[in-house]
């Protein structure tokens, strides 16, 4: 998550109950006890309390906020853990965009999958991080930016990028992979499609081809630390699509989201949770 101070220093949580939902749902998906929502979201407001000297002055960055939930004990064999430990890491971050929104350069991987149903890549567990590292130092060494992977059932359909969600935008109607158990379902994804519903735009959570990449007007994904930042392209099976440089919904979007949490605009969705 993250906290931002505003200009009469009071700080700014943006969806911790959705965050602490996710944990909860999360944990139990991993054999996990999980503190309520009303623990971990006063949990959070605690530690950030605890840690106000660390929050950047408004508009200089955020502090980025890491609740984790951590299995302990005496085993070695394959069984759920006896002891469990809950604790929120947090770290002051820069500004991101320092001049704007910069697009970035993605390439699809057919070889490698994120994620297979059954499993529990609609979960935010440290596993499924180790997936994409050899994907995306892959990717890195050859100039990309990030990876972009397919389903590993019909390899034809998009997933995520290895830590944020896709969307699509064609004739201004915003199409994003349905979650199905193999997508981890962020909180800046629901955020951006409750949003962009709100300001007019159609959104259709559904399955969304990589073809349909090639005559995209906008790509643009979605995550906690970057808040949304638009493709400038994206190279599959050794074909390069170039998207326009303006992005207009993209930015459209993001000014929305990142206004809203930094208090910029009224909170007309009760999302953000105030500390004095």
């Amino acid at each position: 998550m993250k906290a931002h101070k505003k200009h009469d220093n009071s700080i700014l949580l943006f969806r911790p109950e959705e965050n602490g939902l996710r944990m909860k749902i999360g944990a139990d998906r991993m054999c996990m006890p999980a503190p309520t929502i009303e623990q971990f979201v006063e949990a959070v407001k605690i530690t950030v309390l605890a840690n106000r000297r660390w929050v950047p002055p408004p508009h200089k960055g955020f502090l980025h906020i890491r609740p984790l939930l951590m299995g302990t004990g005496p085993v070695l064999s394959l069984t759920p853990a006896p002891e469990f430990t809950f604790l929120i890491f947090v770290t002051p971050v820069g500004n991101y965009f320092e001049g704007g929104l910069k697009q970035i350069n993605l390439v699809v991987k057919e070889e490698i999958h994120r994620a297979v149903p059954g499993g529990v890549g609609s979960v935010k567990a440290i596993g499924n991080y180790a997936m994409v590292l050899k994907a995306l130092i892959e990717a890195k060494a050859d100039g990309f930016s990030e990876v972009l992977y397919l389903d590993s059932v019909y390899n034809k359909y998009l997933e995520e990028v290895s830590t944020a969600n896709i969307f699509v935008v064609k004739d201004r109607i915003i199409s994003t992979p349905v979650l199905g158990g193999t997508i981890l379902p962020g909180i800046t994804r629901k955020s951006i499609i409750e949003i962009a519903r709100s300001q007019g735009f159609q959104v259709e959570e559904r399955l969304v081809s990589v073809e349909e990449l090639l005559d995209a007007d906008e790509v643009f994904y979605t995550g906690n630390a970057i808040c949304l930042l638009p493709v400038g392209s994206i190279t599959y099976m050794g074909r390069r699509v170039l998207y326009g440089e303006t992005s207009e919904v993209s930015q459209q979007l993001y000014s929305a989201l990142s206004n809203l949490q930094m208090g910029l605009t009224e909170d007309q969705m009760g999302w953000t949770v105030v500390l004095e």
